[in-house]
């Protein structure tokens, strides 16, 4: 029996590879006989009632949800009327906190940098006795994230003291957090595509205009690779810890070449890696699906 169902994006940031995701997947669907339909979270109308009722309009078309989005509250909502997504809002919630997947992960035997998550400010008062801390704990240069970003956007670089105090000044009110610098890994990273606990494609990442960060988005570019067999497993191992359907996983390499996780993205793009390693990621998620459905 032929199925629908529906790809959810976020109604205000559109770029080119969200859109392209959403049509590579449109049509490895098609050809397995899934149509695959295309709203905005802004188009999608789940509340609650005055009776205190879960309310999803017009979900009861759709087998299933692609959720290309971030928005927690909408997944959360659809997960408890009882829409099948992928990947489920718990995975989505894990991941789109840079904190909550760290924090989900330890304990677990992968590596990753030392991290250090700022206290919640609600008075707007300056702690330079964390401040204090951060520093001794971690030495300069010190990379900075707010837990919620993307595309290696809200990812900073800090070089000294007074440049950190002058971060967490202006950061107080948001969630953000601290992190050990990895040098040997500066300008460069490896994007892990796992689809329902195994790698399906992985290419390295790297960024020849001095900045840090690799991501495609801030100037990097990819290269296929043959991936280490410690890198295929600390992926793996994270995906499955987080119970996603499908991510990709970023991992940094310390000074004895190790894996040194960095983040996880539930909704890690494809366009790059699809052209780079010439795999059909697209379909083998298609296929994943079809199959979860059956």
């Amino acid at each position: 029996m032929l199925k629908t169902g529906l790809a959810i994006l976020n109604a205000y940031i559109q770029t080119p590879a969200s859109l392209h995701f959403y049509k590579r997947m449109k049509e490895e669907l098609g050809s397995l006989g899934v149509a695959l339909d295309y709203k905005t979270n802004s188009e999608i109308l789940s509340y609650i009632t005055s009776n205190g009722d879960l309310f999803a309009k017009e979900m009861e078309k759709y087998d299933f949800v692609l959720y290309l989005d971030k928005d927690l509250y909408v997944s959360e909502m659809l997960a408890k009327a009882g829409v099948k997504l992928f990947d489920s809002a718990e995975a989505i919630r894990l991941c789109d906190d840079k904190m909550l997947t760290y924090i989900s992960l330890s304990n677990s035997g992968i590596k990753m940098p030392k991290t250090i998550s700022a206290p919640l400010n609600y008075a707007g008062i300056d702690d330079e006795a964390f401040v204090k801390q951060v520093a001794k704990e971690l030495s300069f240069p010190i990379v900075a994230k707010d837990n919620f970003g993307s595309l290696g956007k809200e990812v900073y670089l800090i070089k000294n003291y007074d440049e950190l105090v002058s971060f967490e000044k202006e950061h107080k009110f948001s969630a953000h957090l601290y992190q050990q610098f990895i040098e040997s890994s500066k300008g460069h990273d490896f994007r892990i595509i796992v689809i329902n606990g195994k790698v399906v494609a992985s290419m390295k990442r790297s960024n020849d205009n001095g900045d840090f960060r690799s991501n495609v988005a801030q100037g990097g570019h990819g290269e296929a690779i043959e991936l280490p067999a410690s890198f295929a497993e600390a992926a793996e191992k994270a995906a499955k810890i987080l119970n996603l359907d499908y991510c990709g996983v970023d991992i940094l390499d310390n000074e004895e070449g190790n894996p040194v996780l960095c983040e996880v993205n539930s909704n890690a793009f494809l366009q790059e890696i699809e052209r780079i390693t010439g795999k059909n990621i697209a379909g083998v998620y298609a296929k994943h699906i079809v199959d979860t459905l059956k």
